[in-house]
């Protein structure tokens, strides 16, 4: 039996680890890197600039400095790696039920 190691991509590595740690109601991860070709941080093969959005309780009671923080730890691995740029939205139900 042959056994092929399937890697996940960027995005679905960063999609795991934000569900796993911010049980989110709503969650885009969008791979952005193809605007950026040619700047910096722009790699061959892209999966360098990601914009995410989060909507999720775990953000209650905690600034955006905090929200920006708690997300950062959760993809150091990656942000020291492959990704160069990430801009995130984290919002509360509730904040993003105003924004609507």
């Amino acid at each position: 039996m042959t056994h092929r190691l399937v890697r996940m991509t960027v995005a679905e590595t960063i999609r795991t680890k934000l569900e796993a740690a911010f049980a989110p109601a709503h969650l885009d991860v969008r791979d952005e890197s193809a605007m950026h070709e040619g700047h910096a941080g722009a790699r061959p093969g892209g999966e360098t600039h990601f914009r995410v959005a989060i909507v999720s309780n775990a953000f209650d009671g905690l600034s955006r400095v905090e929200r920006h923080r708690r997300v950062h730890d959760v993809l150091d691995a990656e942000l020291k790696d492959r990704v160069h740029a990430l801009t995130l939205t984290l919002l509360t139900p509730n904040e993003a039920a105003h924004r609507m």
